[in-house]
């Protein structure tokens, strides 16, 4: 499903990734981990298509399609969605009348009819009450006054109405709650559990992985993939730190 071959960037002339190689699987669940500063972040922009980030080698193919050579727009509408470890605020305009707008724009470049009004609430309360997200909470201006814990799970409701294919979830876990943990672990199993789906969700704790448990699991450090495994790999991270693990399989 995404293939991603020997991927260089760098952002203001630094470089970030170097020759980072890749694959997730169409119904994987696959964990990235790694230390502060390792690029992890900067993989989630460059697959987003964030301004800034330039690709200076390599390449990534989603559904046999060259990622690379889209706009953000584009990949969106092609089933790429990116969830931001720091979701933004939007002053002045209603999740409602966002989410409508950015669904009904990727049902039209997929050829498909617009939801009317009533078929889009009717939607949006269902994803709303999967994530315990309140109604009145979608008719409030994107993210504007929400707490971290109100933020990310809008995000996934977000998630749950735009129904992607593959999601790049950046460090979902930061800033919740033992509570909204669960629920947005829960949700991502609900929404993004599917054998023709994917997920690549970058975090740094085992807490989450308890909750989604991933299928695979891999180490980014100094801008690649240094070992990939199972989720006994997360386990050992959590016990014995990345240094020790990394001179361990060295």
């Amino acid at each position: 499903m995404l293939i991603i071959e020997n991927l260089s960037a760098e952002i203001d002339g630094k470089q970030i990734l170097n020759g980072l190689t890749l694959t997730v699987e169409a119904g994987e669940i696959h964990a990235i981990m790694g230390p502060n500063g390792a690029g992890k972040s900067t993989l989630a922009y460059v697959l987003g298509g964030r301004p800034g980030y330039e690709v200076t080698g390599g390449s990534v193919t989603f559904n046999g399609k060259d990622l690379l050579d889209m706009d953000p727009h584009e990949r969106a509408a092609a089933g790429m969605f990116l969830g931001f470890q720091y979701p933004v605020e939007i002053p002045g305009v209603s999740n409602v009348q966002f989410l409508r707008e950015a669904l009904n724009s990727q049902r039209k470049a997929r050829g498909e009819e617009p939801l009317s009004g009533g078929e889009f609430l009717k939607l949006a309360k269902e994803k709303a009450g999967l994530l315990k997200l309140d109604m009145d909470m979608l008719k409030r201006n994107v993210n504007v006054g929400f707490s971290g814990g109100e933020k990310k799970r809008n995000e996934m409701v977000q998630m749950g109405i735009l129904d992607p294919q593959f999601a790049v979830l950046d460090e979902t876990d930061s800033g919740l709650d033992i509570d909204a943990l669960r629920v947005v672990g829960e949700g991502i199993n609900t929404i993004m559990r599917d054998p023709a789906k994917g997920v690549l969700l970058i975090t740094h704790y085992q807490r989450l992985l308890d909750v989604v448990q991933p299928d695979k699991v891999s180490i980014l450090a100094k801008g690649r993939i240094v070992e990939t495994g199972g989720p006994e790999l997360a386990h050992r991270l959590e016990e014995e730190g990345y240094d020790a693990v990394m001179k361990e399989d060295a």
